[in-house]
């Protein structure tokens, strides 16, 4: 009996610390396009490096696809306009010297689809 018992915990274990899947990473020009993914296999968010920072437009998603940011970065600050989706809002902020500038709220009625 013991013996299933440490097999057991060592199963339960090895699930508790199963590390997530490792990025997708592809050379694209001079960066590099990183997808991450959840554990069900959809993708967690794309996006690339340059120089080993965060460069260009960054996407996440949520694990059943649906977009929940979009964000720019330069040299690994962040710029221009980020958008924030969730059930009931979108979120445009706008960034400045790598901080928040502004925000804006619209409710779900009057989000239009941004790409």
């Amino acid at each position: 009996m013991k013996k299933y018992i440490v097999i057991g915990a060592i199963l339960i274990t090895g699930m508790i610390f199963a590390q997530a899947p490792k990025p997708q990473l592809e050379a694209v020009g001079n960066k590099v396009k990183a997808t991450y993914f959840y554990e069900n296999g959809q993708v967690q968010q794309t996006g690339f490096y340059k120089d080993g920072k965060l460069d260009g437009k960054w996407v996440s998603y949520d694990k059943e696809g649906n977009k929940l940011a979009i964000a720019e970065y330069k040299k690994g600050e962040k710029v221009g306009k980020w958008f924030h989706w969730n059930a009931s809002t979108l979120s445009e902020v706008d960034y400045s010297d790598n901080k928040i500038a502004s925000v804006k709220n619209w409710k779900k009625e009057a989000i239009v689809n941004v790409d």
